[in-house]
């Protein structure tokens, strides 16, 4: 079974929403051996439309970038009920029964399956119990604007973690798992 990951970068107040107008100085030796590993286990990615979009123009142009090649040939899957189709290479969109569609890619063989960006998806997957863990790069500064991954929502989401690091550019790296609720 493969694990569903959604890996983000984030502010200390909690922002994700444009990464390149925060995130550049804080990439260092660390994080590119974090990025490289998780780009190495993971082989597909699942996305929400804004991110596929975004990423679907900038990433064809950026193919000899490090992290070009992943991005442009790992198998993209678009849950979207508004896109009819998906031009960039091997991309599908999902847009009937989405949590069986995430099950059903869950239960193959393969490597993780990555969600970037995507709030509303991955806010989503949390309430349907299918992420299986949450990998945030924290970057010690804040914003103070901007969207932010978790928002109000209806129910608390108990999570443990599974593992943490502090880099030498004062970013921290945590990984959690969400706690199943028992019985």
């Amino acid at each position: 079974m493969r694990k569903l990951i959604v890996s983000e970068f984030l502010t200390a107040d909690g922002v994700m929403e444009s990464p390149f107008e925060w995130h550049g100085a804080y990439f260092d030796e660390d994080m590119a051996r974090t990025v490289s590993a998780q780009m190495a286990a993971s082989d597909a990615l699942l996305l929400g439309r804004t991110t596929y979009e975004g990423f679907a123009e900038a990433w064809p142009a950026m193919a000899d970038q490090p992290g070009g090649a992943h991005m442009n040939g790992v198998a993209k899957y678009v849950v979207s009920t508004t896109l009819e189709k998906a031009d960039w290479n091997n991309s599908t969109v999902i847009s009937e029964d989405p949590e069986g569609a995430v099950r059903a890619l869950k239960e193959q063989e393969g490597g993780d399956i990555t969600v970037m960006g995507s709030a509303t998806l991955v806010r989503w997957l949390l309430a349907k119990g299918l992420v299986d863990e949450i990998e945030l790069l924290i970057d010690p500064i804040v914003v103070g604007r901007g969207k932010r991954l978790f928002q109000e929502g209806p129910a608390a989401i108990p999570l443990a973690v599974v593992r943490s690091e502090m880099f030498g550019s004062g970013v921290h790296h945590v990984v959690y798992a969400p706690q199943r609720k028992q019985g």
